[in-house]
């Protein structure tokens, strides 16, 4: 982070200074007391379970000079006696935002937005690899990607980076117009409308309009014109519905996108190639990372890359070298099994995708299924869950495992299918039943909403 000023935190935040002085510096905005330093700026949030407001005497303590509060206390006594500066502001939280808006726009650099249901973080992390290759490129931190994540993640970035991009997640309407309010991108990304959130949004309607607020903040420059790029459906991200005042680019399938993905192979965990025409040009790409859905998410960063003048010899480095965040189709084995690790996180799109990643994947042994509950589906979640029951019993599968409490709707729809189904309602009832599943050169995929941690059930597997 570039230094600032305690009088630039007042003045963007539009806080208080209760005391200390407004020239002093710091160079790092900190929320959790147990990382703050010297030169930190601690931000004293009041979350659902905690009110870090009464951490402030430990982190002065410790040698913090600045903090941003909502309340005073008797740690004011402290800080006056250190020379501390206190900034008073009414939400510490809406006031971090802020003070990364500001901070944001000191600095010379493009800014790439993503969002969408399923595979932000995916595509998020294709655009920084592809860009990377050309640029000093930033991004978020881990899948920090809310009002808190965000500024913080933008408080990492300094004079050095040329572009940055950020992913932007939400669970309710005026979240995403929150967050791309304070980064206000030149290019926005949308990666999909899918059912993740539905208890909140109500309808797929609701989420793509939750999804656009992120197209009223896209706002370009003389080098770069604002754009919205997204990954075409028929019923809401169309040309049509998508229209503003920015460039739109298309990605998908149709001959009437501007980016067209054919012929593509999918090679389970080894990868995927396929065709992928644009103004004429057709280029092959081969990509490391499995899945099917993986030629959509490369393709949108290619059109990023393509907007930013990076090359197509570039785009392919990028690519190839792209290290996804987090338990996404990771592959882990003990030396006998092969586990797809894909426990981030899970809605019907994304477990759909990493079924036919497990039908397309090689193995001596059999091709199981482990899936746990999918969350915030709301009055859809048995029907969801029923679907993706249906899709797997479709498949070339040998066992498919329901976990949870929805799970059991999985099996219901996958039964009378290719895979053999089993429904357990506790992670704990299927460890004791697992030997007679599991056996030496299986490939067992393990995917279940981040609530049900079935990454337990990947450490119990392995560990056998």
């Amino acid at each position: 982070m570039n230094p600032i000023t305690v009088k630039e935190i007042v003045k963007a935040t539009g806080g208080t200074l209760l005391m200390g002085k407004p020239s002093d510096v710091i160079t790092g905005v900190k929320h959790d007391s147990r990382e703050c330093g010297a030169d930190d700026l601690f931000v004293a949030i009041i979350g659902e379970n905690q009110d870090a407001h009464k951490y402030i005497g430990q982190v002065l303590e410790n040698g913090c000079r600045a903090v941003l509060v909502s309340r005073e206390g008797e740690w004011l006594k402290q800080a006056e006696a250190l020379g501390a500066a206190v900034v008073l502001v009414e939400d510490t939280v809406y006031a971090m935002g802020e003070l990364a808006k500001y901070y944001l726009d000191t600095l010379n650099v493009k800014k790439i937005a993503v969002t969408g249901s399923v595979g932000k973080t995916s595509v998020r992390d294709m655009i920084y690899y592809v860009v990377n290759e050309k640029y000093r490129c930033g991004r978020n931190l881990k899948n920090f990607n809310n009002f808190i994540g965000l500024p913080l993640s933008i408080f990492q970035f300094d004079d050095s980076l040329e572009v940055v991009v950020l992913e932007m997640g939400m669970s309710d309407f005026g979240e995403i117009d929150r967050l791309a309010s304070i980064v206000k991108p030149h290019i926005g990304v949308i990666t999909n409308i899918g059912v993740a959130h539905m208890e909140s949004l109500g309808s797929r309607e609701g989420i793509f309009q939750a999804k656009m607020e992120i197209a009223k903040h896209i706002a370009g420059d003389d080098e770069l014109p604002g754009t919205l790029i997204y990954a075409s459906d028929s019923e809401f991200l169309t040309k049509e519905r998508t229209k503003g005042n920015y460039d739109q680019i298309s990605v998908g399938e149709k001959g009437k996108d501007d980016y067209i993905i054919s012929s593509v192979d999918d090679f389970g965990m080894d990868g995927i190639k396929f065709t992928l025409e644009h103004a004429q040009e057709v280029r092959q790409i081969s990509l490391p990372l499995p899945g099917r859905h993986n030629a959509i998410n490369s393709a949108l960063a290619v059109a990023v890359g393509d907007l930013l003048g990076v090359s197509p010899e570039e785009e392919t480095d990028g690519l190839a070298a792209a290290d996804l965040t987090g338990n996404r189709l990771k592959r882990r084995e003990n030396g006998s099994i092969c586990v797809i690790d894909d426990t981030y996180n899970a809605s019907p799109d994304s477990m759909k995708s990493a079924l036919r990643v497990l039908e397309h994947s090689r193995c001596d042994g059999k091709k199981i299924a482990i899936l746990g509950d999918m969350y915030e589906l709301g009055e859809d979640s048995d029907r969801q869950h029923f679907g993706v029951g249906l899709f797997a019993g479709g498949l070339k599968i040998d066992t498919l495992i329901a976990i949870g409490t929805h799970a059991r709707k999985i099996c219901e729809g996958a039964d009378g299918g290719n895979p053999q189904t089993a429904y357990y309602e506790k992670k704990e009832d299927f460890y004791q039943d697992k030997d007679r599943f599991i056996e030496n050169g299986d490939i067992i995929l393990v995917k279940g909403s981040r609530g049900m941690k079935m990454e337990q059930v990947v450490e119990n597997i392995l560990k056998q």
